[in-house]
């Protein structure tokens, strides 16, 4: 169940576009290091392991050690868990603007039927 700190750091882990592109990354190979992931990014590979720490943080990733590397791989029931909590906000939204939507046509409709009387 996903809390509002959880909600948080989740927003902060997928605002980031080197963040997504890494999780990108990571889908299409399946697994790799953070060695390996530097070669497709713009910044450096210590910048990128705190992008990594930071997703194995919310979840969405996870690490494992073969032999003396660290590979990286995408977490499917983080990634799933992720999408349902986004998806969440964005239902919240439209029932939010949906309500907005019908209190602005309701004050025109008044409007509109005031001055005519």
């Amino acid at each position: 169940m996903s809390t509002p700190a959880s909600d948080d750091a989740l927003w902060e882990a997928v605002a980031d576009p080197t963040r997504r592109k890494l999780l990108d990354l990571l889908v299409v190979r399946g697994q790799a290091t953070a060695t390996t992931l530097t070669v497709d990014m713009p910044v450096s590979r210590q910048a990128i392991s705190k992008h990594l720490v930071l997703l194995q943080r919310v979840g969405l990733i996870e690490a494992h050690k073969e032999g003396r590397e660290v590979l990286y791989r995408v977490r499917e029931q983080g990634l799933a868990e992720a999408t349902d909590a986004l998806s969440e906000v964005a239902r919240r939204w439209d029932r939010r603007l949906q309500a907005i939507k019908r209190l602005a046509e309701e004050a025109h409709y008044e409007e509109t039927h005031a001055h005519r009387s």
